[in-house]
């Protein structure tokens, strides 16, 4: 049965039909259906989004752009699947920050995010949100490592994925507050806070989108993982202002093709990206939940690809965080 978190995801993907952005015609590709990858379950954030571009793009090429969730192992599985697909422009990845940090993160991959992946086009940035149960005791992030700190390693810290963006800031949060939690990975955003609700875990660092459940009372939210306070939401403090100074974790998300696809198609692809990230309301959207819309150049996502690489991997060496 669908969760309700999928059918809000294909609702707010369906509403941007109504404003379509024309498309060019006179080219062969595409000709056929377009397989977008999306490497967490469906009903989360990154589905979400990626299943709002996937409709502005259907609409550009004439040509249904299909939603395929391939969730787990922190992203590798659905990154690797595309990274081994066929450089056609037919397969492509809604990719997010973890390949910036998989690479040294993991003490083996089966692809590599650099050489196995042809960047496309940047599509938003934002930082993540610490949310805990209304049960919970803490208010503050101070109350709430005070609350860790009296029970080290009986309390549970949530993540879609082993390995992910939230995984990792957590993990960073964890280190540098000094405090121990036992982690429960999870196939995505959606049935993690299935659990944080009921309290049944007392911590989950995850994007904007999941302000809905703040907003509506059902969970608390204590702070940003951004350098700054959020226009979105600029009464949440940062995790830095907070008692953590030096904190920062932020996410981001772009799309990928497989290494070799076609210079013409990449272009093509990441000019029709950046009319997608053109239209008021999905820049609207995203705002609202703290994502930044941000189109770029495929060299412009490869330079920052390969910054935040570095970023992460100097994060990772520092507090010996490794995954088997």
């Amino acid at each position: 049965m669908p969760t309700r978190r999928y059918l809000i995801a294909l609702g707010a993907a369906s509403a941007f039909a109504s404003s379509p952005v024309r498309a060019a015609p006179g080219n062969a590709w595409p000709n056929r259906p377009v397989h977008m990858i999306v490497p967490f379950a469906a009903g989360g954030p990154t589905d979400i989004y990626a299943r709002i571009v996937a409709e502005q793009l259907s609409n550009i090429w004439n040509q249904q752009v299909v939603i395929d969730n391939k969730g787990g192992a922190g992203s590798n599985i659905g990154n690797a699947f595309v990274a081994h697909s066929g450089p056609d422009g037919y397969t492509l990845l809604f990719g997010t920050s973890s390949l910036a940090s998989n690479g040294a993160l993991y003490r083996s991959l089966d692809y590599s995010p650099t050489k196995d992946l042809t960047p496309i086009s940047l599509v938003a940035r934002f930082p993540l949100f610490m949310f805990v149960p209304n049960s919970s005791p803490a208010k503050t992030v101070k109350e709430f490592i005070d609350y860790v700190k009296a029970q080290p390693g009986k309390l549970i810290i949530a993540s879609p994925g082993t390995g992910g963006t939230p995984h990792l800031a957590e993990l960073l949060f964890l280190h540098m507050a000094g405090i121990q939690m036992t982690h429960a990975p999870y196939r995505g955003a959606a049935p993690a806070f299935i659990d944080l609700i009921p309290g049944r875990v007392h911590c989950y660092f995850g994007s904007g989108e999941l302000l809905t459940y703040s907003r509506s009372g059902q969970v608390r939210v204590l702070a940003s993982t951004g350098a700054r306070r959020s226009s979105a939401t600029p009464d949440v403090p940062t995790v830095a202002e907070s008692g953590i100074p030096g904190y920062v974790a932020n996410g981001w998300q772009g799309i990928f093709a497989p290494a070799k696809t076609p210079t013409e198609i990449v272009q093509k692809i990441s000019g029709d990206v950046a009319k997608t990230l053109a239209e008021p309301a999905l820049v609207e959207k995203f705002a609202r939940n703290a994502y930044t819309v941000e189109s770029s150049s495929a060299a412009e996502l490869a330079r920052f690809l390969e910054e935040d690489t570095e970023k992460w991997e100097a994060v990772i060496k520092t507090t010996g965080i490794k995954i088997d």
